[in-house]
């Protein structure tokens, strides 16, 4: 019984021999295809990170321009409410004299202090 138990284990072994050479082909395939997948991978992933990139410059643009519109509307509306303001050409030209800055200027700064004199004379002098 002893060599009939011996021949089984022999006759074994050319069986796991011939699994271990099929799970090595079949290992070797898989890595082939594997490889092929992680190539793909890197390809997907960098067309993906672009994609990511360039919808985030879109938003970092779009958050810029609605920024800017709505700094320009506001300076817009401050214009609009400046030239409400009515003024004395008289402080006008006395601040044109005294502070020999242009006319504009004058204006604008006594249209921004409501038209008191006063306090766009301390505003220029300081």
């Amino acid at each position: 019984m002893a060599s009939g138990e011996a021949k089984p284990v022999n006759a074994e072994e050319p069986e796991v021999e011939e699994n271990d050479e099929e799970a090595e082909e079949k290992g070797k395939k898989t890595a082939k295809h594997d490889a092929g997948a992680a190539d793909l991978e890197k390809v997907t992933d960098y067309v993906e990170e672009k994609e990511i990139a360039a919808q985030d410059i879109q938003d970092a643009m779009r958050v810029v321009s609605d920024r800017q519109n709505r700094e320009a509307k506001a300076k817009h509306e401050k214009e609009k409410e400046l030239s409400k303001v009515k003024i004395n050409k008289d402080d006008v030209d006395l601040i044109v004299h005294e502070m020999e800055i242009p006319r504009t200027k004058a204006e604008r700064v006594l249209r921004e202090y409501k038209g008191n004199i006063v306090e766009a004379l301390v505003f220029l002098t300081n």
